[in-house]
């Protein structure tokens, strides 16, 4: 997450609740993006070491888990501007042209600068933040898919351009030896169905052959599932998208809760200005008067009702709306108390955090650390692969 302020409940609901799951599921990375909020924000960047200690107290309120995730800084992992950088010696630039959210983004920004290098680009450095720790899975919504089939792309590239060996038929046939002669034999049998005949199987059962095998070293693993698509040894790893649910979440106006927009509740803000703010929070305008009949699907408060409200209350908001025996004031009561809650819950968690700012420190520089030793072990082979590991 880019450090541009404190997060508010669009960010959780829309990433970070399921952050907070995934940790449990896969071994994960979580970086605050500095570097990413220049792209957008250079001019400016007085507050930026402030916020980024905010979002980090926001995950660790959240229920990050520093003991179940890495959690670090960008700019703290010099690997990532490294990676970023040999990269865009082989990057095309119609990729990053095409990219959607560039002009998007362009349009919707139009009082900034955005005439950079460094906002072209940033698509590449998401490339680079997701290749350098071989991720299988990155989590995103169905609006960021494109920023993975990019990382995609430049990962096939690259192992394309510099992922043949010149003595990899040797190298393939150490590692067979590995697997033992029978099952040796069943891959190359299956390597030669799928170059020759195409078989989707074959290359399936063949990959999990190379998965399965607990005898190969993770140089030795990439290398044969290389060699049975006829690509070379894959140094960096393609990732997949893993779609997240994302809820809508409205903001204060009916439009998606944002900072640009003003529109936002923070996630540790004061539970009294919560309740304020949701009191005079936007309604069906269909319902100007307490006897008019509203329509929940057209009311914002009823999206809220959705994330944060039993079903027995979601159906008791939704015929009082509907038959107008409810008034709006009373319908958000139960939600007031529901958000207001789940606040209090982030600023209790917070509060140990915020009076101990060596805490959050140390957090963060046992993740740096971990992160730069994965990093460190990627761009190795990176270099190695490239020619560029000498001196």
């Amino acid at each position: 997450m880019r450090p541009t302020g404190a997060l508010h409940l669009g960010n959780y609901h829309g990433a970070l609740r399921n952050w907070v799951e995934l940790q449990y599921q896969y071994e994960c990375y979580f970086f605050v993006a500095d570097w990413h909020a220049l792209t957008t924000g250079y001019e400016d960047t007085a507050g930026i070491e402030d916020n980024v200690r905010q979002v980090l107290i926001d995950w660790l309120a959240a229920g990050l888990n520093p003991g179940a995730c890495t959690m670090f800084i960008q700019s703290h992992v010099p690997e990532h501007a490294e990676l970023h950088l040999l990269l865009s010696m082989i990057t095309p630039l119609g990729w990053l042209e095409r990219v959607p959210t560039y002009k998007d983004q362009i349009e919707q920004l139009k009082e900034r600068d955005l005439s950079t290098y460094g906002f072209l680009g940033y698509p590449l450095l998401q490339s680079a933040d997701i290749l350098l720790y071989r991720a299988q899975f990155v989590p995103v919504g169905e609006d960021q898919v494109a920023h993975v089939e990019i990382t995609r792309e430049v990962a096939r590239r690259f192992n394309h351009l510099f992922g043949r060996e010149p003595d990899i038929e040797q190298k393939v046939k150490r590692a067979l030896k590995q697997l033992g002669s029978r099952t040796a034999a069943m891959y190359e049998e299956l390597r030669r169905q799928y170059q020759e005949q195409g078989e989707a199987d074959s290359l399936a059962r063949a990959q999990a052959i190379v998965e399965s095998s607990t005898r190969l070293s993770l140089a030795d693993r990439e290398r044969l599932l290389g060699y049975v698509e006829g690509t070379g040894r894959s140094i960096l790893v393609e990732p997949q998208a893993l779609l997240t649910p994302t809820p809508k979440l409205p903001g204060l106006d009916g439009r998606k809760m944002s900072k640009s927009y003003g529109n936002t509740i923070t996630m540790r803000e004061d539970p009294d200005a919560v309740a304020k703010k949701l009191k005079t929070m936007q309604t069906d305008p269909a319902r100007v008067r307490r006897t008019d009949p509203g329509d929940p699907d057209k009311c914002p408060v009823f999206d809220l009702h959705r994330i944060y409200s039993s079903e027995d209350t979601r159906l008791w908001a939704a015929e009082g709306c509907r038959t107008a025996g409810i008034g709006c004031i009373e319908c958000k009561k139960p939600l007031i108390e529901a958000v207001v809650g789940e606040i209090r819950g982030f600023r209790e968690r917070a509060q140990q955090f915020e009076e101990n700012p060596e805490l959050v420190q140390g957090i963060v520089n046992e993740g740096c650390e971990r992160a730069r030793d994965a990093a460190r072990r990627t761009m190795a082979d990176v270099r190695e692969a490239i020619g560029l590991e000498y001196g």
